[in-house]
């Protein structure tokens, strides 16, 4: 079955998303000329895949649920904003937030994604190909990031029990992360992710893992100037 062509050139993207929240719906669709456009294919709850052929501007494949959307190009700010299950992949880089308060699916981001990448996550699973910004993590509360690259500053503030993976160097680590030894368990979950996301090659041993020190989940006077 061929995949249905919609053309943001020619129809509103009001049009499109509706026609993505078509009842039982199937089947493999894509996007063309998105030219940057805010909220594609938002919202959906349907197995199908959605590829947009470009780049695309805030919140795209926000809410997903069941969906794999493609991104053929970059992201905006909150790409898979509070995703709750199924894949977005993005091909190029991201802005910032990419997978804000996401609770669940895969987000992969091929090149970089800017600050606050991962910014209060509750259970997706997100794979950086290069670098991500300052503030990434912050107050991450559940599932895995991992980043081939490098992470700037602040990276994992405040955060609670989701787990960090970073090949490469940190600017600085933010309140209460701290890196932490790589038990099998990380290194088979890791492998699984990295493989998922097309990375199956790197050596699982080559990355870092980070997560809580759990030093501020309860408030105390002596940590007063961390929160």
């Amino acid at each position: 079955m061929d995949a249905l062509i919609m053309d943001l050139a020619e129809t509103p993207l009001r049009e499109i998303n509706s026609a993505l929240h078509a009842d039982d719906l199937r089947g493999e669709f894509v996007i063309e000329n998105p030219a940057g456009a805010h909220n594609v294919a938002v919202g959906l709850n349907a197995p199908v895949k959605v590829t947009v052929a470009g780049h695309v501007g805030y919140y795209a494949g926000g809410m997903n649920q069941q969906a794999e959307i493609v991104v053929d190009g970059n992201a905006g700010t909150g790409v898979a904003e509070n995703m709750m299950s199924g894949v977005v992949w993005v091909r190029g880089n991201a802005s910032q937030s990419a997978g804000a308060t996401a609770h669940g699916g895969l987000l992969v981001i091929e090149g970089n994604a800017a600050a606050r990448c991962g910014i209060s996550m509750k259970g997706v699973d997100i794979v950086v190909g290069g670098d991500i910004g300052h503030m990434s993590a912050f107050m991450a509360q559940a599932g895995t990031l991992v980043v081939r690259g490098s992470a700037g500053e602040a990276l994992g503030d405040s955060i609670y029990e989701a787990r960090l993976y970073v090949r490469g160097g940190i600017a600085s680590l933010g309140a209460d992360c701290v890196a932490k030894p790589m038990r099998g368990e990380h290194h088979e979950e890791l492998g699984r992710l990295l493989k998922a996301a097309g990375f199956g090659d790197d050596d699982t041993a080559a990355y870092t893992r980070y997560g809580s020190a759990r030093e501020l989940y309860h408030f105390h006077a002596d940590n007063s100037e961390s929160y």
